[in-house]
Order: structure tokens, then sequence, then C-alpha cells
């Protein structure tokens, strides 16, 4: 539920993750071998906190994500497997002083163990405050999702309605990766760097 997402923090804490039973249940998951690493990152990425370059973990400065597509809430078949497959349209504002650059995670609300990451987009200028429908920023890059390839996953929610989170991360760096990196890598990145957070949950029906 949203309350188990830590919606737009204000405090660290949440780990964005969950261990009750049946969490995991019409999930995709990585591999085994992958799935230490995902979850130390996840922890701290999908929980809101950054780190402020001292190690000690520091509420993020709260801003704001959505949307025109997004309308009640509500991820449209064009953005899921069953659809058109593409990206959808975001726009962001609020980031702090001292942003260097943008980032954004797609990612399962369901918040299994090792969340489903469906698309992260990193390397993103700081002045930007939208991204387009099936496109990216000038700049951008995208590190590999979960399923192991670099873009955007459309999510596939199956029998029933599942909810996704959207989730933008000011950074005071510019993460030094290759486009196609690891979700390790880049995740632990954002985690190290972030200084402003927001996040949208929404809806995906079969």
């Amino acid at each position: 539920m949203e309350s188990r997402d830590c919606r737009m923090t204000r405090t660290c804490g949440c780990s964005g993750v969950s261990s009750r039973p049946g969490a995991n249940r019409g999930v995709r998951r990585p591999g085994a071998g992958r799935a230490a690493a995902l979850a130390a990152a996840l922890a701290v990425v999908l929980g809101g906190c950054g780190t402020a370059g001292t190690g000690a973990a520091v509420p993020p400065a709260p801003m704001s994500i959505g949307s025109a597509a997004f309308g009640q809430n509500v991820l449209p078949q064009r953005y899921t497997c069953h659809g058109q497959k593409i990206a959808p349209p975001l726009e962001w504002s609020g980031a702090p002083p001292g942003t260097k650059s943008i980032a954004i995670v797609v990612d399962d609300s369901s918040a299994p163990i090792t969340p489903y990451i469906y698309w992260l987009v990193f390397h993103i200028g700081p002045d930007a405050t939208d991204i387009q429908e099936g496109s990216l920023p000038t700049g951008a890059r995208q590190a590999a999702n979960s399923a192991g390839s670099v873009g955007y996953d459309p999510p596939c929610p199956g029998a029933r309605p599942h909810s996704y989170r959207f989730t933008v991360y000011a950074l005071r760096t510019m993460p030094d990766l290759p486009n196609g990196a690891s979700l390790p890598s880049v995740l632990s990145a954002i985690a190290a760097a972030t200084i402003g957070r927001g996040r949208i949950v929404v809806t995906g029906y079969p």
C-alpha cells in the first residue's frame, strides 16, 4: 500500500521493501546472483534516503512528479505490455539547490524483497523538468533493467490491477557511468548522491 512506500517522505527509515506474506506473488524478480547486490542499494534508494557525502543517512528534500497521462493515477494500457509498450511522459519540479543531475526509477509498488525495476534513467541535466513520451532528454542514459535489457520494460499487469512507482531523484553529482550500466552500480550512485526525491504511485489494469 502507499503508506508503505514512504510517499514524499521527509524522514528516513522506510526501506521500501516488504516481507509480508504474499508480497512476492505475480512479481518478476531478478536472478539470485544479482539479488543480494540489488537489495543493498534498493533499501536506500527506494526508501528515499541519501548520504549527502558524509555516509550518514539524511532525508531528501521533497519534490513533485506527475504525468498528464496519469488521469486519476491510472497507468494507461498504452504504456504497458498490453498496448504500445512505450515510456509515458513525465514532469517534475522542486529540485533543491546543489542539484547536478536527475534520475528516474520505475519499479513495482508491491515492493518484494528484490523489487522489479522496469526503467532507470540517469545522467539527466539539472535544468530538465520533463521526459516526453517515448523519448529521453538530451544526454540522458539508461541502466539495464531487471529484465536485463536497456530501456523501458513495459509493466504487464496480470489478472488483477497492480501498482507501480515512478520516482524522481535530485542528485548532487552527475554519475559517470555508461549507458547500459548495471542496476547495482547506478542504484549505488543514486543512493550516495540523493538530495531530493518525489514519487507518484499509479495503477495498471489488465
